[in-house]
């Protein structure tokens, strides 16, 4: 007896779409209401699971190269000039490192952690570099400019008189901001933000915070100044990279705890005569942006948090006034860079990541609104793109006055997830 088959029928022609009379932006919204009231979850949020080479080969293929892409350019020079003037480790253990960073890079579950960590690498790498960088190849060391203008801009050396009285309980309240909080609150705003903040955000703090050291190193590296230690140990003498550091007020802390943490560590310091400008006050102040963009309500508190870690390096005679300012110039103009081109926007009615079914780019324009009058082409073009650029354009969201849309009705790539800094965070694949 024959076996009979069923199969489906084909149509030989494809039913036309229907016109549809209601807005896209509107129908977007309705959709979202509805799914989100299925799962709680986004699209947005997910992390690549990905082993496999191939799938960043394929991303690379479908890439859209632009001028954003120097970066890497520019942080591959820093890497190779760094570890070409490191002595020690030796060249074994260098070569591990580096292959270590590019394996890391080629599989997606940890490519989506390390391509934002790239700068912050370079930064770290170039840091411990700068005491092995001859002294014949680096300027002169300023000693005198920030005492002058420090008594020009204030009229007195704010920090010797803010360290004139010193006390045990001073000292606790100083270290724990300067050498605690200081080490542990990227890791800490991080961890916060990757749960309460727009999917994308983690990665534009990780890379602003990277570009902003690596800069801040740059100036110190070109322009060398001596920090309020050495004036209250040499006065305005002349200063020569021979000499080693100082942990300044952190020896107390020390001698408090019997221990030899700060001593060796400042004393070793690859860069001695790095007080213009103050890295310390530069990181308390854009973490203190981004959590505040995060979380406008409590702006207060981040805002006490710069302040007292600011009185801190003072007190420890570490930075003068000026330094102070310089790195907190250097933190603003990297986080609003960053927040008119590639930050996420913050919706108010959303509180965790995974609420999150679209996210918008730049700064909010005037008069920007959802209604139904603002109805324009915010969705158009088709292209891959994915976090290896920053800004590069979206096969979703096109730019307009509004900055980017990224819905999450469409298939996810390669790149979704916590890995972007651009504003394709998830978008179509090929």
């Amino acid at each position: 007896m024959p076996q009979t088959t069923f199969t489906k029928s084909k149509v030989p022609f494809s039913w036309p779409s229907m016109p549809s009379f209601v807005p896209y932006r509107l129908r977007r919204k309705l959709r979202s209401k509805l799914r989100s009231r299925q799962s709680p979850a986004s699209g947005l949020a997910t992390l690549q699971t990905s082993f496999s080479p191939a799938d960043t080969l394929r991303s690379l293929r479908a890439h859209r190269w632009s001028y954003y892409d120097g970066q890497y350019l520019i942080l591959m020079i820093f890497g190779i000039f760094s570890l070409c003037i490191i002595e020690t480790p030796g060249p074994l253990f260098k070569t591990f490192v580096a292959t270590l960073l590019l394996t890391s890079l080629t599989l997606p579950i940890t490519r989506q952690f390390f391509l934002p960590f790239l700068p912050i690498a370079c930064w770290l790498i170039l840091f411990y570099a700068c005491r092995f960088i001859p002294g014949e190849w680096r300027p002169p060391i300023w000693v005198k400019v920030l005492p002058t203008l420090e008594n020009i801009f204030y009229g007195a050396n704010l920090s010797n008189i803010l360290s004139a009285h010193k006390h045990v309980v001073l000292d606790v309240l100083a270290w724990l901001p300067y050498g605690i909080a200081h080490y542990g609150a990227p890791f800490v705003c991080s961890a916060i933000m990757f749960i309460f903040s727009a999917p994308g955000t983690v990665p534009v703090f990780a890379r602003s915070l990277g570009y902003m050291n690596l800069i801040g190193v740059l100036i110190q590296l070109l322009f060398p100044c001596s920090p309020p230690w050495y004036e209250n140990m040499y006065g305005l003498a002349p200063a020569n990279y021979a000499m080693k550091g100082s942990p300044a007020g952190l020896a107390r802390i020390d001698k408090l705890f019997g221990i030899d943490l700060y001593t060796s560590t400042f004393t070793a310091s690859p860069v001695v005569f790095g007080a213009f400008p103050s890295l310390h006050a530069g990181c308390a102040t854009l973490e203190a942006l981004f959590m505040s963009h995060v979380f406008p309500s409590l702006r207060p508190l981040f805002v006490i948090y710069t302040l007292w870690i600011w009185w801190a390096t003072m007190y420890l005679s570490h930075h003068y006034a000026v330094d102070l300012i310089g790195g907190g110039l250097l933190a603003a103009v990297t986080f609003y860079v960053a927040k008119a081109k590639f930050l996420p926007r913050r919706q108010g009615d959303k509180l965790f990541r995974w609420d999150y079914d679209y996210t918008e780019f730049g700064d909010v324009p005037e008069g920007y609104t959802y209604g139904l009058a603002d109805i324009d082409a915010d969705f158009h073009g088709n292209s891959d793109s994915d976090e290896w650029t920053i800004g590069s354009s979206s096969s979703i969201s096109g730019r307009s006055s509004t900055g980017s849309i990224s819905p999450i009705d469409e298939v996810q790539s390669l790149w979704e997830g916590e890995t972007v800094t651009s504003h394709s965070d998830h978008e179509q694949s090929r």
